[in-house]
């Protein structure tokens, strides 16, 4: 067996290019799919891996794709059982998806890089840090939380809508679920996004069975190193009106991370980055290049 070290070595930075096209990392017995935006020109640019939540694929990042590359090369991840990734065959929980992402990591020849997770690849970031912080360099964590024990739980709403879900029609199911992530100012005053985000989700479904294995990983995770092992410069990022993830999963967070800075987003849901994506990518990329410049002052 190889070293982590060995594997980064050896790996062969094959993505150095304008190519977009889709990639297969090997992580157990899955294959892992990742798409890279890494053009010739932004080769100086630092690295950042992006982790969608339950329900979404790598083109949920849709709203702040353009942002984003305009400071950073881009890995985005299909999670295992969404997009063109593998199912699992046995269920998995969040220490699996975070050896995904080292996968993908590894066989694109990429040693360390800044990390963002939204709600469910909030909690792969965390894992992901503590376990490996060679592989991260700065890490931000959207609308997520610390799971169990420390974490608050699922607001009633969400719960009941989890559920129902099983019982209602699928279209009724995805407006339920859409209207649910998004903040109730953000449904009553923008019905357009609603209907945006709904003709997203029903072009990209996600397997009914990955949907229910990733929803019991989300459910039943722990940082198993303790989120006091991340030692990443972290970000800690949530909607004041998310009702899928209570926001005072933030402060904990915030609390529990060395040296993490909280930003709170006034009126936003859960999907925070599709109802304000000029606010998240200020927050996001403000945050991730003052942390780059700071490496760089420590190096």
């Amino acid at each position: 067996m190889t070293s982590d070290a060995a594997v980064r070595s050896n790996a062969r930075p094959t993505h150095m290019s304008d190519d977009r096209g889709l990639r297969f990392a090997q992580s157990g017995r899955l294959r892992i799919a990742y798409a890279v935006h890494a053009p010739v020109l932004a080769r100086r640019r630092p690295w950042l891996v992006l982790i969608q939540g339950l329900g979404f694929d790598r083109d949920g990042w849709e709203p702040v794709l353009t942002g984003l590359q305009r400071h950073f090369r881009l890995v985005r991840i299909d999670n295992r059982g969404s997009g063109a990734s593998d199912p699992a065959a046995e269920p998995f929980d969040v220490a699996e998806m975070a050896r995904d992402v080292v996968a993908v990591l590894d066989h694109a020849g990429i040693a360390k890089a800044h990390v963002l997770g939204i709600s469910l690849g909030g909690m792969i970031a965390q894992q992901l840090a503590a376990e490996h912080p060679d592989r991260v360099d700065a890490l931000v964590l959207a609308a997520t939380t610390p799971g169990f024990p420390l974490g608050c739980p699922v607001p009633a709403k969400t719960a009941a809508l989890f559920a129902a879900s099983p019982f209602l029609p699928l279209e009724t199911k995805r407006r339920r679920h859409v209207e649910n992530a998004l903040s109730v100012g953000t449904v009553r005053d923008r019905p357009e996004l609603v209907e945006q985000l709904i003709a997203h989700v029903s072009v990209r479904p996600v397997r009914p069975e990955a949907t229910s294995a990733q929803a019991t990983a989300g459910t039943t995770f722990f940082c198993r190193n303790g989120l006091e092992a991340i030692s990443a410069r972290t970000l800690v990022l949530h909607g004041d009106a998310d009702t899928v993830v209570d926001p005072r999963n933030a402060e904990i967070l915030a609390g529990r991370i060395p040296n993490a800075e909280l930003r709170v987003l006034p009126g936003l849901g859960h999907l925070l980055f599709w109802e304000d994506p000029d606010a998240f990518l200020r927050a996001v990329t403000s945050f991730l290049i003052a942390a780059q410049g700071g490496a760089r002052r420590e190096a």
